[in-house]
């Protein structure tokens, strides 16, 4: 991260405590040099950026102040409280539905699950490919099997050694993509009938997963910022015999939490002492605004306990379709079973993610996402306090691209979800993240794009179809 961004992230972090408030005025450019020992030009730039995230505003002669509409920014949605009975999931028909009346690229992608193909190193990425298809050596067809290519591997566990996770490459399997990644580590520790504990509400793809593999969710009670209630979690697992949990970690989808360092360490203990497998979802976790990498549940495994699964498709490569599992003593019976379905990954596409990560270009193009992110968070967080009738809450996530919104009682996100279509706009309402469809009057929404003057548009429009609707 470059020293303006990191500044940026120490204000901000300041000003959403409450350290600094709406209306007071924070250090001056010159200030700022001589207590943090930064050029001007670095300080400037802090400034725009919390000034385009709306945090922060200039007067004429006077300095930088707080907004004072960060002041009125609205409540974060309260944390679920799902029944604590287990239950079937039958949900792929109504995924299957919202996302196919999403894909029409005339329609505005607020209910998309991918961030703009515009945010990515095109040119780049192909230029690493094609060296690696010309320069192709015959055998890595046969190295680059199960568990996959092992420069890849070796540069993925380099990574994880970046964030504080000692993982060796010989336990990291690749995968195309991550869904195939969490299927897989599915498939290995449940059978069909076992019950797994879930988020609430939960990714759509991990329900979907759930149904068709004939398993039980329990739903656990979770908070938009720190995540699972662990004591519920331990209820429930003494309850309902449970033999698995897939959680999403870090910027979770849909509701943006990620759980506290010592939460995740509590997390993995907490299971360890049952001999329960934890399937950590942790594809959003590079898209980080603050100055580190949170560190992965997977980092406080000590029994091999933790199948951590990535991906590069919404950091690096859309469309590439590459991802991993770091299965710890899983790894094995991941990699057999990969065989046995897919059987590998395509060997150009491993080897050019790998030239990538070892020429560190990588790197460069993660600050340039991140701070993209940042920014546009900041503009759809304005779009909605503007357009959007009073009584809605909204979390405000630390990371990723995805807003977690609840309305009023009264108003059904289904109905909204249809006549946004008929708008030629997308939304993800809150029923496609739930085993029993709940969350009936919230949405997510992706700020994952350009915000442009259609997009500000699309948002106005969801406004007057809420106000119509309550």
């Amino acid at each position: 991260m470059k020293l303006y961004q990191e500044l940026a992230a120490d204000l901000t972090s300041l000003i959403r405590q409450g350290t600094l408030q709406a209306g007071e005025r924070i250090p001056s450019v010159r200030e700022l040099c001589r207590e943090r020992g930064v050029s001007p030009a670095t300080a400037m730039r802090a400034y725009d950026v919390l000034e385009a995230n709306g945090l922060v505003e200039s007067r004429q002669r006077s300095g930088y102040f707080v907004s004072n509409r960060w002041q009125q920014a609205p409540n974060e949605p309260r944390a679920s409280r799902p029944s604590s009975r287990s239950t079937q999931v039958d949900v792929s028909d109504l995924v299957f539905d919202i996302l196919e009346a999403s894909r029409d690229r005339d329609v505005v992608p607020l209910g998309s699950a991918f961030p703009s193909p515009t945010l990515f190193p095109w040119a780049k990425l192909a230029r690493h490919l094609g060296s690696s298809a010309r320069n192709v050596d015959p055998w890595s067809t046969v190295e680059s099997l199960p568990p996959g290519s092992p420069e890849l591997r070796r540069q993925i566990a380099r990574r994880y050694l970046q964030f504080g996770s000692r993982v060796p490459a010989d336990e990291i399997v690749i995968t195309s993509g991550a869904l195939e990644a969490l299927n897989l580590c599915l498939q290995t520790v449940t059978r069909p009938g076992d019950t797994i504990a879930i988020e609430a509400p939960a990714f759509y793809a991990c329900l979907q997963a759930i149904e068709m593999w004939g398993l039980r969710a329990v739903e656990i009670p979770t908070h938009p910022r720190e995540g699972i209630d662990l004591g519920a979690l331990d209820q429930a697992i003494t309850k309902h015999n449970v033999r698995a949990c897939w959680f999403m970690t870090t910027f979770q989808n849909p509701l943006g939490a990620s759980l506290p360092e010592e939460k995740k360490r509590d997390l993995v203990e907490l299971l360890a002492e049952r001999e329960i497998p934890l399937i950590e979802d942790d594809v959003y976790a590079e898209l980080h605004f603050g100055k580190q990498r949170p560190k992965p549940a997977k980092a406080f495994d000590r029994k091999g306990l933790v199948l951590n699964c990535g991906s590069f498709s919404k950091s690096l490569a859309p469309g590439y379709r590459l991802g991993w599992t770091a299965a710890g003593k899983f790894a094995s019976a991941v990699q057999r079973r990969k065989v046995t379905t897919s059987l590998a990954t395509s060997v150009p596409i491993q080897n050019g993610i790998a030239q990538m990560l070892r020429n560190e270009g990588y790197d460069r193009h993660l600050d340039k996402l991140r701070q993209a992110l940042q920014s546009q968070q900041g503009a759809a967080l304005a779009s909605i306090k503007k357009h959007f009738p009073p009584g809605f809450r909204v979390a405000t996530p630390e990371g990723g691209y995805f807003l977690w919104i609840e309305l009023p009682q009264q108003i059904d996100a289904l109905e909204v979800h249809r006549r946004a279509i008929e708008a030629h706009i997308s939304i993800a309402p809150g029923p496609m993240f739930s085993a029993r469809r709940q969350f009936r009057h919230c949405v997510r929404l992706n700020y994952g794009h350009p915000w442009t003057a259609q997009v500000e548009d699309a948002v106005a429009e969801l406004g007057r179809i809420i106000r119509t609707l309550a």
